[in-house]
């Protein structure tokens, strides 16, 4: 029995070492979650980076990250609008906006296939049913835009295109059931109304009116109402990047314009016109879409990290200032009423940017202003008495 009890304790004993051992294994085994700041792998992206021109802005706070994209909106973007206006002003090329288009989305596609081999994820993560929608409402807003410029003057475009600050807002409430509070319908009435005044002061200095243009402007219009709204929901339910959302819409785009012009016998006139004047057509169109190229990375950045509604904001503002340096540089009269309609742009850049930071900025109101003047009276006449 002594024998039994001596090897059975001898057996607990090496169990318990053996379960000693296996317990103590166990706190060597552990799976380690690598953190936001390391890469799992090369394929793999965080959610939150926003890499523009290979500038990650994630890096910086929200107000950095605005003024980047406005500064890179207003920088490029104002080299663009001259660009354009420079090209349409050679003489003979306004019927040829359409092939334009065709040449300025062939060299979109090139940057983007440049921009998309230097950075680390490959991988197309938007589904192509969308970028066929996407590249459709693309080729409607800037081949429309473009070639409504054979019918009016630049200015007037302009203006037309500023005007889609309502759209946008109603494609945002019907596209991604978004709502706007009273601040942001006031921005949208008070930029619209000062670029529409804007327009109506240059109609009567140098009007150049024609239905064909105002129906391709608006149908461009109505395009670019929807499409800042399908990308901005595009982008954050598959978390696309920029150099993959130009990649992909403006090739697409490219496709669709080149069977177009095909099939409507549109391009052997524009290679002949086009062949003739190489520097003022391909050289100008090179910087024109090059600087486009950049332009519309920082809007899409800007779509991505702040919304559809103040993206269209800082383009509307931009527009405006393209407007007075086209005034500038091509020698328009000047008249007091683009300052005031001007100021009224102003006021609705602040109302969007109040809208946006409602919490952090307090403006007072009516009852509290009137409050306040009458404790003053009574402060005074107490003072008064005394």
């Amino acid at each position: 029995d002594e024998q039994k009890e001596d090897n059975s304790s001898t057996e607990c004993s090496e169990l318990g070492i053996m379960d000693l051992k296996f317990t103590s294994s166990r706190k060597y085994i552990s799976i380690s979650v690598p953190s936001k700041s390391q890469a799992m792998s090369p394929h793999i992206k965080s959610v939150d980076d926003v890499v523009v021109l290979g500038m990650n802005l994630s890096k910086f706070s929200k107000p950095t990250q605005f003024f980047i994209c406005v500064s890179g909106v207003f920088m490029f973007y104002l080299i663009y609008g001259y660009l354009q206006e420079l090209i349409f002003s050679v003489e003979g090329f306004k019927p040829f906006g359409w092939y334009l288009t065709l040449v300025q989305f062939g060299f979109y596609s090139i940057f983007g296939l440049i921009e998309l081999q230097l950075i680390q994820d490959k991988r197309r993560r938007i589904p192509g049913k969308t970028y066929m929608i996407i590249a459709f409402l693309t080729v409607g807003t800037m081949g429309l835009s473009n070639t409504s410029l054979g019918y009016l003057n630049y200015p007037t475009q302009v203006i037309f295109k500023c005007c889609k600050l309502i759209p946008v807002m109603i494609g945002g409430v019907f596209i991604q059931g978004k709502r706007y509070n009273i601040a942001d319908v006031s921005a949208a009435l008070c930029m619209s109304l000062g670029l529409i005044w804007f327009t109506l002061a240059d109609s009567t200095v140098a009007p150049n009116f024609n239905l064909t243009g105002v129906v391709l402007i608006s149908l461009a219009l109505c395009a670019d109402a929807v499409i800042g709204n399908v990308q901005e929901k595009a982008m954050k339910l598959h978390n696309g990047s920029n150099s993959e959302m130009v990649l992909y819409s403006y090739s697409i785009g490219f496709a669709y314009i080149l069977f177009g012009l095909m099939c409507t016998s549109g391009l052997s006139p524009a290679v002949t016109f086009c062949s003739k004047h190489p520097v003022q057509t391909y050289g100008y169109a090179f910087l024109f879409s090059l600087t486009g190229y950049f332009g519309i990375s920082f809007v899409l950045a800007l779509i991505k990290i702040f919304g559809a509604l103040l993206a269209v904001t800082v383009t509307t503002g931009r527009k405006a200032m393209t407007i007075v340096l086209s005034f500038l540089f091509f020698a328009k009269p000047f008249t007091f009423q683009y300052v005031w309609s001007g100021l009224l742009v102003v006021l609705g850049i602040f109302l969007n940017v109040y809208s946006k930071n409602m919490d952090k900025i307090k403006l007072p109101s009516l009852h509290g202003l009137w409050k306040k003047s009458v404790e003053e009276r009574k402060t005074r006449t107490l003072s008064q008495t005394v």
